[in-house]
């Protein structure tokens, strides 16, 4: 069933993106949206990478003979000196022959300058060697006002504090925070309600580099006749981590406690916390490669149940296992709940998983996503309101993991270097991928890994910050024309708890409904920014904001101004 289930959805991908996809809708039809964009209007992303002064480039093994090679490259866009612009954090990695040498590869740090241009200061701020980087998080850990930096590594993780002064420290063993092996996935969240950030680190092989699998050997060393690098089925796996905060700078690691150490040892990469069901306390969902995902859900006693399979979200619609990696959570039906978006392999869909109060449905083939995805190997991914026509929008960035498939003929799937998918919110529950008709920016073949999103100029506008590897970065400055009002909101908490993470905000007007979530660890292995965004279409003026604060509290905010970033501190 699985395979027929495959082949015909390959088969329709062609006819989908020529008459548009004509799928089960709640509606009798769609409300008008905006045209495509022809040759002869402004694409709405453009390519500022080096115009933006970021010279940064990914230290990647061109073979990728082992799999450690071929999976790092998160990036995280935040404001490490509070000066109000987006700065930018690019995770770099060794390479098996440069592991002995941690200096050979360097992550950095670029200082928003405003007007779209970047300066590198990473050896000022001491951020620049944790070692083979993986993945980035960020949150004010100490609650002192300044964001703090969470890099997993293969090897030792690493925290560093923001002092407030442009700088960083090492706080790893002081914090009592031991994370050796492969990390990958990160993200903070006040699980247990006491007023501080706990912080979840999700990890995918075990691995050592002095007995590392020979390169295209083995049942798990071949694709499609090619030789390969080995994994991740083959390969040992290794279990998560929670590590509690104990108030006081110091962590307690306490996983298996609390039910989330994974004692199955699947392959962890992207997590996403949120509230599923919405009493009030952090659920966790974790992405796992060539596995069923997991959904922890919170007891509200310090422990957790693992109720994916129940919840709709372990496995493929037809009950297959899926290697899936990057995570979204987004209200792209504007109905006040979060549904979920996981990037997959090739061949295997990637999937929407709609929030059906209480349990979740696979609408991966309903939504008209999963068809145009078989050919990619997915993995960072967001929804984002591009246009701000008040509804959100999915973003997936591409590429394989084996080079030696680049002049292969891979038939119905995309070799090595892969385009990015776009879809367009239809507003009736379904999307349109229009990917190649916005230019070269989107067309163009890479080997992405790492997305963020944010509106680094303050335009209302959100950009998109792209960690590939094989090739610089790229930096897609948003300049849709004609896009409409827009609503920036930033949260400030109380206590330790300033990022206000877990917070969610429901804006409500007309008949406009759309909620946010501020979350720590986005999309695959990245972190985006924290201010919650809304776009408003032709909307003057935005009846109410709810804010509902991680420790249960509201505030309300009527009659709101649009086209600002709106800041709203918890009394």
């Amino acid at each position: 069933m699985r395979a027929a289930l495959l082949a015909a959805a390959l088969a329709a991908t062609v006819s989908l993106s020529l008459a548009g996809a004509q799928v089960e809708s709640p509606e009798a039809s769609p409300p008008p949206y905006p045209p495509e964009p022809s040759a002869r209007m402004t694409y709405p992303f453009l390519d500022v990478t080096e115009a933006a002064g970021i010279t940064f480039r990914h230290n990647s093994a061109p073979e990728k003979r082992f799999i450690l090679e071929s999976m790092s490259g998160g990036v995280a866009i935040f404001d490490y000196n509070n000066d109000g612009l987006l700065d930018i954090y690019f995770v770099n990695s060794l390479t098996v022959e440069t592991a002995g040498d941690p200096k050979t590869a360097r992550s950095a740090l670029y200082k928003n300058l405003g007007d779209m241009k970047f300066e590198e200061v990473t050896d000022a701020a001491g951020i620049g060697y944790p070692g083979w980087g993986m993945g980035v998080c960020t949150a004010d850990v100490d609650g002192d006002g300044w964001q703090d930096v969470y890099v997993t590594t293969v090897g030792p993780d690493r925290l560093y504090r923001n002092r407030g002064d442009g700088t960083f420290e090492d706080l790893t063993e002081k914090a009592g925070i031991v994370a050796k092996g492969w990390s990958a996935g990160c993200g903070f969240a006040d699980y247990d309600r006491d007023g501080d950030l706990d912080l979840f680190v999700s990890r995918y092989v075990e691995v050592s580099l002095d007995s590392l699998p020979e390169f295209g050997k083995g049942k798990f060393c071949q694709y499609r006749g090619v030789e390969v690098q080995c994994g991740p089925r083959g390969l040992p796996g290794t279990g998560d981590l929670l590590f509690r905060n104990d108030g006081n700078g110091r962590f307690e690691e306490v996983g298996k406690a609390a039910g989330v150490s994974d004692p199955n040892e699947y392959f962890g990469l992207g997590i996403a916390w949120l509230d599923d069901d919405r009493d009030g306390w952090p659920d966790l969902f974790v992405a796992n490669d060539s596995g069923p995902n997991f959904l922890y859900r919170n007891k509200r006693d310090g422990t957790f149940a693992e109720d994916a399979f129940p919840l709709g979200v372990a496995v493929s619609e037809d009950g297959g296992e899926q290697g899936s990696m990057g995570v979204a959570v987004g209200d792209y039906r504007n109905e006040g709940r979060l549904s979920l978006f996981v990037t997959n392999f090739s061949e295997e869909y990637n999937a929407v998983y709609h929030d059906d109060r209480g349990y979740f449905t696979d609408v991966s083939f309903r939504s008209a996503t999963a068809p145009a995805s078989l050919p990619y190997v997915g993995w960072g991914t967001a929804f984002f309101d591009y246009d701000n026509d008040g509804w959100q929008d999915l973003i997936v960035v591409n590429g394989h993991v084996y080079p030696q498939l680049e002049h292969v003929n891979m038939g119905a799937s995309a070799p090595y270097r892969q385009r990015k998918l776009f879809y367009r919110n239809r507003r009736d529950g379904t999307f349109e991928e229009i990917g190649e008709s916005f230019g070269p920016v989107l067309a163009d073949r890479r080997v992405a890994r790492g997305l963020a999103v944010g509106d680094l100029d303050n335009d209302g506008r959100l950009d998109l910050v792209i960690n590939d590897l094989d090739s610089s970065p790229q930096i897609l400055h948003n300049q849709t024309p004609g896009a409409g009002n827009w609503l920036l909101v930033k949260l400030k908490g109380r206590d330790k708890l300033t990022d206000a993470i877990g917070a969610t905000v429901t804006l409500k007007s007309g008949d406009l409904l759309q909620t946010r979530l501020v979350r720590s660890g986005t999309s695959y292995l990245s972190q985006e920014d924290m201010r919650q965004h809304f776009g408003l279409g032709d909307l003057a003026k935005v009846d109410s904001l709810e804010v509902r604060w991680p420790d249960g509290k509201i505030t309300v905010k009527e009659n709101v101004d649009v086209n600002q970033v709106l800041p709203i501190r918890q009394q």
